[in-house]
C-alpha cells in the first residue's frame, strides 16, 4: 500500500513511521520475513528452466509408489476373487475397496435389502476365508 502511494519503494524510516514502530523492529522483521521468491524465477543462463522445476511436489505418486499400488489392487482382486459374488460385494462396500468411501453395516444392508446383523455375518465369514494361509500369504508382502 505504502509503495503504491509513493510509486516506489519505501524506506525503512517511511515503513517505521507508517507502521508506527521503530527502525530497528522493521529491520527484524524484514531479515525474518524475506521477500517472496517466485516459482517462476529463471534457474541457469539459458532461462530454460525455473525454480519450480526443482521442487519436488510432496503429494504426488512416484512412480515406485503408483506401481506398487497398481500391483496391490490386482493382488487384492485376485484374493477377493476366490469369494463368492456376495461376499466379495460386502467387502468392497464395507472396506470402500472402489470408490474411497467405506459404507456402514446399515447401509450395505439396506443395498442388499438384508440386516445388518446378516451383513456382519457376511462379512465376518468373508474375512475368516481372507485369514486362510492359501489366500493370506498373497498379501503378505504389503502387510506392515
Amino acid at each position: 500500500q505504502l509503495q503504491q502511494e509513493l510509486g516506489r519503494e519505501p524506506s525503512m524510516d517511511e515503513i517505521a513511521r507508517e507502521m508506527g514502530i521503530s527502525v530497528e523492529r522493521v529491520s527484524e522483521i524484514a531479515r525474518i520475513a524475506p521477500e517472496p521468491l517466485s516459482l517462476e524465477t529463471p534457474i541457469g543462463e539459458e532461462d530454460d528452466s525455473h525454480l519450480a522445476d526443482f521442487i519436488q511436489d510432496q503429494e504426488a505418486t512416484s512412480p515406485d509408489e503408483a506401481a506398487s499400488k497398481l500391483i496391490l489392487r490386482e493382488k487384492i482382486n485376485d484374493v477377493l476373487n476366490t469369494l463368492t459374488e456376495r461376499e466379495r460385494d460386502v467387502l468392497r462396500m464395507r472396506f470402500g475397496l472402489d470408490d474411497g468411501y467405506p459404507r456402514t453395516l446399515e447401509e450395505v444392508g439396506r443395498y442388499f435389502k438384508v440386516t445388518r446383523e446378516r451383513i456382519r455375518q457376511i462379512e465376518a465369514k468373508a474375512l475368516k476365508k481372507l485369514r486362510h494361509p492359501q489366500r493370506s500369504r498373497r498379501l503378505k508382502d504389503y502387510v506392515e
